[in-house]
């Protein structure tokens, strides 16, 4: 029998070992790993569970009055109610014409917008910002600087708003201000936050320590990187002044967010803060989500830019109220939002009053509450009362049910690297030179946004589910143990402290997946002299003298002419049009052009795969159909080859259903299932999250698990299903399948 002794030697023993085949990097923490694991920039605000629900409980639709025509009064009030309107909308403390009265009479949740008044986070609302314009551009200061002043300022507007609703229990959170930005949106801008001369130099210290920072001598723009793209090898490549100082803006952006959060919390302490329009990930704005999600209790997130599932993935037990715009488009569109957003883990809409009626109603002083009731019902669209029975059914049945539920991956992390993301503006925006200024809607041109989304819609149409994985979260507690697959989607710029913990990952026995050139740049932009940070763990070497001529199309860093494509089409257009990719006989696009492509290399107990291609094809198959989908194996074989296998199908699913996504939930001792389309999505900087190409047929589906579970039952119908391993449905394309079981998944 192991002695006490001898059980401590031996874990003493395990534990050197394991530190000294890490390296000697990891007893000793590089500035940049001190910086994430302890500098406020990722300290989050409260986000406790129990406290975010206990404001805001249940899914709510909060119509944005616009063009509310029908008043507040009783009959508007009952009309809402029949209608699924649950929530309600107060702006800036305005609480005027005994709306906070009808709010509290009809028990509406709702959210208050401004409650930071507008014109300070948000900039560029009307002619009055014209003059500014270029400003964005050039190496100045914010027109309106983060500084003590405008904390004090806010403040005060803060303290006035929420004195005055403080009063109703129907308060569910508090949105500073909507399209927030340290810039304007996240439309490409240079200059500097804060009018503050000693934050960036002390951001520095922090960031790469008091001896390693550097000395700016002054603030830049892309002009002064966009000469040099052309020249440097990947070995001169130097972008640090540049993403420091989006890095630094991104950082002293969110960290202000914060105490503004904190200073609402300690005027109403029960009450949920964050702001409304949220923006695609991006190097401007404030939109590096390992930081905001950080700093904020309460989120109106665009799904723009893949964000639905970034937010969800960094929001602790999906705790957080997070909700997106409605646009009405048609009642099929408005039913599959509902749906699609609900199996998502999104609590609510936020509704765009336009058009919603024909106008006021005809109300007569003689008339009974029945016959003024249905005056508001003749002035509503026709269309709500198709739409009606959909809202009714997710805030008074299917809300409750996910209430409190937390989302259940197969154990695939997709990385989310934020400098990556600056990287990846960097090199893309080279196409149109000095017309760069110009070059507004990353997200449906960026790299890294199409890369992304080729990842997530091939793990969803293999059957997998995922989340995010951040750099902070990486850094500070390395990659966690539910996680099998690592994948690194145009993860260009690592730190040395993520590739440490990356390669601890893979040697315990994980896989990890690189589409292409990971980690060459560090964190801060700056080419690699040695090879690729990650080099050892593929068995490959990345020549430090590559230039933009050695990889994708020859004449630029990136796998397509952005410029030569502003206003595409299509994917395949998007691909194709004037671009000398090698394309692989795999039907994927080669990035290093002398490289070979798929290295798989064992590593300790793990391995790791090295595609040296682009997935952006995806994005074209999937729109060509079921057929052309299943080149998505090319990829997704490296993560079933980890044990990965998807454990609820659509039994025998062909064409018509293709494009479907189940999501799963746990609570209380049960999984929670959403069979819901899963179509392209089209948004804009100012909200939307519409389908393109939606299915809205019946298809008699069978649902196939696995193994047998128990206890099914339909959570729309109440049904009890019993225990097996089929259930057969009828299921409506634009709407959704739920179901529940006892226990976990049948893996």
């Amino acid at each position: 029998m192991m002695t006490q002794g001898a059980r401590v030697a031996d874990v003493l023993a395990g534990v050197v070992a394991a530190v000294l085949a890490c390296g000697p990097a990891l007893a000793e923490e590089d500035a940049y790993e001190t910086y994430v694991k302890t500098s406020k920039d990722f300290k989050p605000v409260r986000q406790d569970k129990d406290w975010l629900y206990k404001q805001y409980p249940n899914w709510a639709y909060m119509p944005w009055t616009f063009q509310w025509k029908i008043g507040y009064t009783d009959e508007s009030g009952r009309w809402s109610l029949e209608n699924g309107y649950n929530g309600a909308f107060i702006d800036r403390g305005n609480t005027g014409g005994g709306k906070l009265d009808w709010i509290n009479q009809f028990n509406l949740r709702f959210y208050m917008d401004h409650t930071a008044a507008k014109g300070y986070l948000h900039l560029w609302d009307g002619d009055g910002m014209k003059p500014y314009a270029n400003q964005v551009h050039g190496n100045g200061v914010r027109i309106k600087p983060v500084n003590a002043d405008i904390a004090r300022t806010l403040q005060g507007i803060i303290r006035q708003t929420i004195g005055a609703v403080k009063s109703s229990p129907c308060r569910a959170a508090y949105a500073l201000d909507d399209e927030i930005s340290w810039g304007h949106f996240v439309h490409p801008c240079m200059w500097q936050v804060t009018d503050d001369a000693g934050a960036f130099p002390n951001w520095l210290k922090e960031v790469y320590g008091p001896a390693g920072a550097p000395a700016r001598s002054g603030w830049i723009t892309y002009n002064d990187i966009l000469p040099k793209l052309k020249g440097w090898s990947i070995a001169e490549f130097d972008a640090s002044p540049l993403m420091d100082q989006w890095s630094f803006n991104d950082s002293y952006w969110n960290n202000f967010l914060g105490d503004l959060v904190e200073y609402a919390n300690s005027i109403d302490p029960e009450v949920p803060v964050g702001y409304v329009g949220g923006q695609a990930p991006s190097a401007f704005g404030g939109y590096d989500y390992a930081k905001l999600m950080r700093k904020i209790q309460f989120l109106e997130a665009y799904n723009i830019g893949g964000s639905q599932a970034i937010v969800r993935s960094f929001n602790p037990h999906n705790a957080m109220p997070t909700v997106t715009t409605h646009f009405h488009k048609g009642v099929a569109d408005t039913v599959w939002q509902t749906w699609y957003y609900l199996a998502q883990g999104n609590r609510g809409f936020i509704g765009w009053v336009e058009k919603w009626f024909t106008g006021s109603p005809e109300v007569k002083p003689d008339m009974t509450p029945a016959q003024r009731l249905e005056a508001v019902r003749k002035a509503a669209q026709p269309w709500q009362a198709e739409v009606a029975p959909t809202y009714l059914e997710a805030g008074g049945r299917i809300g409750p049910l996910m209430s409190g539920a937390e989302f259940i991956h197969d154990g695939v992390a997709l990385y989310y690297s934020h400098p990556s993301i600056q990287l990846g503006w960097i090199l893309d925006a080279e196409a149109h030179g000095r017309t760069w200024i110009n070059r507004n809607g990353d997200d449906r041109l960026g790299g890294s946004h199409h890369v992304r989304h080729a990842w997530v819609n091939m793990l969803r149409d293999s059957g997998l589910q995922f989340n995010y994985l951040s750099y902070a979260d990486v850094i500070q507690n390395g990659v966690p143990g539910a996680c099998k697959v690592l994948v690194l989607p145009a993860c260009l710029a690592l730190s040395d402290a993520e590739a440490r913990r990356i390669k601890e990952f893979c040697k315990a026995g994980g896989t990890v997946i690189a589409d292409y050139m990971p980690g060459l740049w560090d964190q801060h932009g700056k080419g690699r002299a040695e090879g690729g940070a990650l080099d050892d763990l593929f068995g490959v070497r990345h020549d430090p003298q590559t230039r933009a001529a050695d990889v994708f199309g020859a004449a630029l860093w990136c796998e397509v002419d952005q410029d030569t494509n502003f206003s595409w089409k299509t994917y395949e257009g998007f691909l194709t049009n004037r671009n000398a990719c090698i394309r692989d006989a795999t039907g994927y696009n080669k990035a290093v052009r002398k490289m070979d492509v798929v290295k798989v290399n064992k590593f300790g107990g793990g391995t790791a795969v090295l595609m040296n291609l682009s997935p952006q094809w995806y994005n074209a198959y999937r729109v060509q159909g079921i057929e052309s989908a299943r080149k998505r194996g090319v990829f997704i074989q490296h993560v079933t080859a980890a044990g990965l296998k998807r454990w609820v199908d659509i039994k025998n699913a062909d064409g018509k259903v293709f494009g479907y996504e189940i999501t799963y939930w746990q609570k209380a001792g049960r999984t929670i299932l959403f069979v819901i389309s899963n179509p392209e999505i089209s948004v804009s900087s100012e909200g939307g999250g519409n389908a393109v190409g939606l299915k809205t047929g019946t298809a008699a589906i069978t649902l196939e698990f696995a193994k047998a579970v128990q206890g099914a039952r339909d959570e729309r119908t109440g049904k009890e299903l019993g225990d097996g391993r089929e259930f057969k449905f009828d299921w409506t394309m634009n709407e959704a399948v739920v179901i529940s079981f006892a226990g976990a998944p049948p893996r």
